[in-house]
C-alpha cells in the first residue's frame, strides 16, 4: 500500500519540489495551498483552523491513512524591528508558525495510526538570527523548539518529528518577500543594503529541487534526528552557531548583514 503525504505550500518553491520528489518516490501526495484547483492540490488557508481540519479529514477519507506531513507554507517580511507594525509580525507568525501548528494538530491523530512522520521546514535563520529580518528568524526558531518538544511528546506513538533548515534557496520566495524600508533614513540605509545582500545570496542559492530531494530523503529514513541543515555550507554555519560564543557569532552576522 502506498504511503500518503500532505505537503503545505506545495504548489511553489521548496514545497512543490518536495511534492514532486515524494511522488517520484512512490507517495500519494496531497498539497495544501491558497491556490489549489487540481484533484490532489487542495485550496487550504493554513490560518483557518476549520479549513485545515476539514482538508486533513478529506485526505484521510479518500486514502484511508496518513503517513507524512511536510510543512513548507510560509512567507517572509523584512524591515527594522522598530518600524515593523506588530500586526505584520503577528500575521507572519500566524502563517509560518501557527499554520504549521494547525496542520500538525489535525494530522496527529491519524499519524498515530501509522507511526508517521512530520517534517517542519525551518531555516538556518533560526540559529543565525538575521538583522532586519528579526521576525522571520523568530518564526523559524520557534519551529525548531516546537519540533524538538513535539518529537518527545509523539515518540511513544511511533511518530517522528524533525525540523529541516534550508539556507539560501533560489525560489519565488525572494520576490514575494514583503519589504519595508521604513526608517531607512534613521538607520543610514542599512535596511535596504542588508536585504539587498540577502536577496543576492538567495538568487544564487541552491535550486529548490535539491532541497525537495533532501526532504524526500529524510522522509524515507528509518530514524531521524531532531534538526537537519540542508547542504554542507549551512551545516557548517549551524556548527559555528553551536561552537562560537554568542557575542562572536552575532558580531560576524552583523558584519555580513547589518553594515
Amino acid at each position: 500500500m502506498k504511503k500518503v503525504a500532505i505537503v503545505t505550500g506545495g504548489t511553489s518553491g521548496i514545497g512543490l519540489a518536495t511534492a514532486r520528489a515524494l511522488t517520484a518516490g512512490g507517495y500519494i501526495v496531497y498539497t495544501f495551498s491558497r491556490r489549489g484547483g487540481k484533484a490532489r492540490d487542495l485550496s487550504v488557508d493554513v490560518t483557518d483552523e476549520a479549513a485545515v481540519a476539514s482538508a486533513v479529514s478529506q485526505v484521510v477519507a479518500a486514502e484511508g491513512r496518513l503517513d507524512l506531513v511536510v510543512n513548507c507554507a510560509g512567507f517572509g517580511i523584512s524591515g527594522a524591528v522598530e518600524f515593523t507594525e506588530t500586526a505584520d509580525a503577528m500575521r507572519l507568525f500566524d502563517v509560518n508558525f501557527f499554520g504549521m501548528v494547525r496542520v500538525n494538530r489535525a494530522a496527529l491523530p491519524h499519524l498515530r495510526a501509522t507511526g508517521g512522520r512530520i517534517l517542519n521546514v525551518s531555516s538556518v535563520a533560526a540559529p543565525v538570527a538575521i538583522p532586519f529580518q528579526a521576525y522571520y528568524s523568530c518564526t523559524k526558531a520557534a519551529i525548531n523548539d516546537y519540533s524538538l518538544a513535539l518529537a518527545n511528546e509523539a515518540k511513544p506513538f511511533g511518530i517522528s518529528v524533525t525540523a529541516v533548515m534550508p539556507g539560501d534557496i533560489a525560489t519565488g520566495f525572494t520576490a514575494a518577500r514583503e519589504k519595508s524600508a521604513a526608517g531607512d533614513d534613521v538607520y543610514g540605509g542599512r535596511i535596504q543594503r542588508s536585504v539587498h545582500k540577502m536577496e543576492l545570496d538567495e538568487k544564487n542559492g541552491m535550486p529548490p529541487e535539491a532541497a525537495g530531494a533532501y526532504l524526500a530523503k529524510i522522509a524515507g529514513k528509518r530514524r531521524v534526528k531532531g534538526l537537519y541543515a540542508i547542504g554542507w555550507t549551512y551545516k557548517f554555519f549551524c556548527l559555528l552557531a553551536k561552537l562560537l560564543p554568542v557575542r562572536v557569532l552575532n558580531w560576524l552576522v552583523g558584519k555580513l548583514y547589518a553594515q
